[in-house]
């Protein structure tokens, strides 16, 4: 059993929830390796169709665990070591699962975030929070850099001159300023966070094809930071050609003509493209 979040599965939705509230959900190495663990579980599980990522308490997450005092990040000198676990890099390896997790995945800010408690939830596809939450890429503030990855996931989520002010000058900001800046997609009271959150991950659960979903998200994220159209355009046409004679394809298109919800038959456990073949309907690079 996890120590630091809580994973429960509802239908087609995985719930992961960080689950250190009296800590304010700081993060630790522990945390880190268990959000990589849930990941890359519900990437496995063929009855997980979306993965909903919150946590328990008011705050979402307060950045990473200060309890070492000011030795906190010295992870060479030992003071850290007890919360971050060295200085590999290992306890980031949940960048890489949820990327690589096929299920599209929902944040639910259930109140304020800062540092790594933010910069997490950034590879995630669909953030939504409540309407008090305010949030920080409080680092130079900490004498340390944006990590995670966050220095290319902000950009390529609100634009640079937006990441450069936010991060440059490492001050809070209300959730009202994440919306309009697109940091997230929409604000709700704190006590109807979940059920949005459930409403939306079931809307995606019921409708839409499971290999469809992975591909989708998979192509959006390589080629939406590309400054042209051609690496997409040597992919989208030969994706479509191979799905149309699917089961998937056929029972999308006979439910919308009988007007009911679809069934599709497609898993990713058997039926998502080879790695291969997405590699060789790529455009060469020069």
């Amino acid at each position: 059993m996890p120590n630091t979040i809580e994973v429960v599965a509802e239908g087609p939705i995985l719930w992961v929830r960080l689950n250190r509230p009296d800590a304010m959900n700081a993060y630790t190495a522990e945390m880190g390796a268990e959000l990589t663990s849930a990941f890359d579980a519900a990437d496995a599980d063929d009855a997980i169709r979306v993965v909903i990522l919150t946590a328990r308490g008011r705050v979402f997450c307060a950045g990473a665990d200060v309890s070492a005092g000011a030795g906190s990040f010295d992870t060479e000198a030992g003071a850290g070591a007890g919360n971050f676990g060295g200085n590999d890099g290992a306890d980031s390896d949940f960048v890489r699962a949820m990327m690589n997790c096929r299920k599209p995945s929902i944040v639910a800010f259930n109140g304020s975030a800062a540092g790594v408690g933010l910069t997490l939830t950034l590879p995630c596809d669909i953030r939504i929070a409540a309407d008090t939450a305010k949030f920080g890429f409080v680092f130079a503030r900490r004498g340390l850099v944006p990590e995670a990855g966050s220095a290319w996931f902000l950009p390529q989520l609100v634009g640079l001159p937006q990441a450069l002010k936010w991060c440059l000058t490492g001050s809070l900001f209300p959730a009202s300023e994440a919306l309009a800046k697109g940091l997230v997609s929409e604000l709700c009271p704190a006590d109807a966070l979940e059920a949005r959150a459930r409403a939306m991950a079931l809307e995606i659960a019921e409708n839409c094809a499971p290999v469809s979903l992975a591909l989708t998200r998979r192509m959006l994220w390589q080629f939406g930071p590309e400054a042209t159209p051609h690496s997409a355009l040597a992919v989208d046409a030969a994706i479509n050609i191979a799905r149309g004679k699917t089961g998937d394809v056929h029972e999308g298109v006979t439910a919308f003509l009988e007007k009911r919800a679809p069934q599709f038959p497609g898993t990713l456990t058997d039926d998502m493209p080879a790695t291969d073949w997405w590699v060789s309907a790529s455009p060469r690079r020069r």
